[in-house]
């Protein structure tokens, strides 16, 4: 079997290498079978009709983690023991998750047809599509009144949206699109391309316990700590990364203002209540002219968060569809430096 690069002939029995970029792809360059894979799922999403009769890899995530949250996170038990307990449950799971990944990597590189099997996990855990048609409705259930517009952005964001007015529930929608971008769309390819499938998949299971547990509430203050402690250091890089996207994204929208998303991402960002979500909220808010974050309503009472951004607050559907916008532009800038990437390779 040779290579798609034309540089020989594969080594079918060797195990795939954690280098830069590199983990086998059974006759195809992983960064082919990942660019292959962002073009299919912006077309079909996360693939729902197949993970109908196969389990979707982040349902089994939360699976598990749901189980040992069950089980080990008790109000009997002190805080310390919950941190304890909580710190081996990432160990566990980020090391299974770890191991699954090096599996199917390595049958990718020694199985003719192996590489099928990290094509569908690589669709099923970039969230591209999925983000855009979320918001998008979002968009659309807004222009028939605020009630539509709360029921839709329920699905994104994680604040009760009940008191939230129509400019809420589009700022809501806004900042989903611009946090999930970082988390969905570029993390996982930053992870994949730094150390393949098992990198993207760790980051992923890191991410879904950060979801879950992740949370400053007694509840999951000391049982969660290490989740989301890991979660933030895992999107260091890549937050900062979309932030950059979405402000030369601003440079190809004709409505969006580019000098406006770098200064106020630079400016706001530390303002943010998490350590990353500022960057991409800061340069979506910039761009579009906005007011993002603020004060905001959730389940456990009211946050009085900085605003991001110095433009409106009013934020209307058709601010939404201009950040839709922004989003596909800067979806087609990040899969367009994973193709630099490979070019250089194909090239040395």
């Amino acid at each position: 079997m040779f290579s798609p690069l034309g540089k020989g002939p594969l080594n079918c029995h060797s195990l795939p290498m954690l280098t830069f970029g590199m983990i086998g792809g059974g006759g195809f360059d992983p960064l082919v079978l990942l660019l292959l894979a962002l073009v299919v799922e912006a077309y079909v999403g996360e693939a729902k009709t197949f993970f109908k009769a196969v389990p979707h890899p982040v349902r089994v995530i939360g699976t598990l983690i749901g189980f040992f949250d069950r089980k080990l996170n008790r109000e009997s038990r002190s805080p310390a023991d919950r941190a304890v307990r909580g710190a081996l449950v990432v160990v566990f799971v980020a090391g299974l998750a770890f191991a699954v990944g090096w599996a199917v990597a390595w049958l990718s590189l020694n199985h003719p047809w192996g590489w099928i099997i990290e094509f569908l996990g690589l669709i099923a855990l970039l969230a591209g599509r999925g983000l855009y048609d979320h918001v998008r409705a979002v968009a659309t259930a807004l222009k028939r009144g605020v009630e539509p517009g709360r029921d839709a952005v329920r699905h994104i964001v994680g604040r009760d949206p009940a008191s939230m007015d129509g400019p809420g529930v589009a700022r809501a929608a806004l900042e989903s699109l611009a946090e999930n971008f970082s988390d969905g769309v570029v993390a996982p390819v930053f992870w994949y391309v730094l150390f393949g499938f098992p990198g993207l998949l760790v980051y992923k299971t890191v991410n879904t316990m950060d979801s879950m547990i992740g949370h400053m509430t007694p509840q999951y203050r000391a049982f969660g700590m290490t989740a989301a402690r890991l979660d933030d250091v895992l999107n260091l890089i890549p937050a900062r990364l979309a932030g950059l996207f979405l402000v030369f994204a601003a440079l190809f929208v004709p409505t969006a203002n580019p000098p406006g998303a770098l200064r106020v991402m630079l400016r706001d960002a530390r303002f943010h209540r998490s350590v990353n979500a500022g960057w991409p909220e800061g340069a979506m808010a910039g761009a579009l002219g906005l007011a993002l974050a603020g004060p905001r309503h959730y389940s456990g009472g009211t946050v009085n968060d900085p605003w991001i951004g110095d433009g409106r607050a009013e934020a209307t559907p058709k601010d939404i569809n201009r950040g839709l916008y922004l989003y596909v532009v800067a979806c087609l800038i990040n899969a367009m430096w994973v193709a630099a990437i490979a070019m250089v390779r194909f090239s040395l």
